[in-house]
């Protein structure tokens, strides 16, 4: 049982917040929405939970040494050692493979995204987070195969401003996990390679004008999102929620040197909290009655 409990752990599913992407598409399809859609929503977000499971115990086995150095992280099951490599392996396998061929039974184009997600993890895994930018690039396109996936599996079409909107944002969120490790190792007065190679190429300057640009572009392609999507033009009454959010976000990041975990911040934040299920609410009854 210990070990059962241990390896949902490993699973993370804590951060099973960020697959609620999926549902982008579907929220915005409101009011179509039939109750297949919801069913194959819900499947999605499941399938997309356990892939990004079995990917956290990938990334936890290629980072196991340098997990055990970090401040936090080494109380990971694996890193703590008291999860076994063998069994979160062998059972993580299980779990991606019936995932695998559920999504392709689901939706074959689902499928085919669900399997890029899980071998663009696996190089982000083994290569591409030692490539400065290309890593925070990679973990924006996870975020974006998330809500491209959620499209795919209800057969609804998605606008190219919702995708460049996706994007931006998970870079954002991409730019300030990577200011908050290399706080959290400048303050602990680490080495920035001894933790994650890429924080060499890396500095705070650096990464705050990278969050500049994208904070900029993301306000503008989600106004623009608003007036273009096809749908009611009441959508700009979202902006100031948007606005709001990005900058408590920024807010965290730079007086409460928070970032490192936006799932974490999504449900111990109020203000963030509030604001995603304002922004929710509000959209909910602009595109269901305006």
């Amino acid at each position: 049982m210990k070990l059962i409990l241990l390896f949902i752990k490993e699973l993370r599913p804590k951060q099973w917040t960020k697959n609620l992407l999926v549902f982008a598409a579907l929220i915005f399809t409101i009011p179509e929405i039939t109750i297949n859609m919801v069913y194959a929503a819900v499947a999605g977000f499941l399938l997309f939970s356990f892939v990004s499971g079995t990917v956290y115990i990938l990334n936890d086995l290629v980072d196991l040494q340098l997990d055990r150095q970090h401040p936090t992280k080494k109380n990971r099951p694996m890193a703590s050692g008291d999860l076994p490599p063998v069994v979160a392996v062998s059972a993580g396998s299980i779990i991606l493979l019936t995932s695998l061929v559920t999504s392709y039974n689901l939706n074959i184009w689902f499928g085919l995204i669900l399997t890029f997600y899980f071998f663009l993890n696996v190089a982000y895994s083994f290569y591409l987070k030692n490539v400065v930018i290309i890593d925070v690039m990679v973990i924006a396109t996870g975020f974006v195969l998330r809500a491209v996936g959620g499209a795919f599996v209800i057969n609804v079409p998605m606008t190219p401003w919702f995708i460049i909107c996706t994007m931006l944002l998970a870079l954002f969120l991409a730019i300030s996990k990577r200011r908050h490790e290399l706080t959290l190792i400048e303050q602990a007065g680490g080495t920035k390679g001894d933790y994650r190679m890429v924080l060499d190429s890396y500095s705070t300057r650096l990464l705050d004008e990278m969050n500049s640009i994208v904070t900029t572009a993301t306000i503008i392609s989600y106004a623009l999102f608003t007036f273009t999507s096809g749908r009611t033009l009441n959508l700009m009454w979202t902006i100031p929620l948007v606005i709001y959010g990005i900058f408590r976000y920024l807010y965290l990041i730079h007086i409460e040197n928070k970032g490192g975990q936006p799932d974490e911040i999504l449900l111990k934040d109020k203000p963030i909290l509030i604001t995603v299920l304002l922004y929710t609410v509000l959209l909910i009854l602009i595109l269901m009655f305006f």
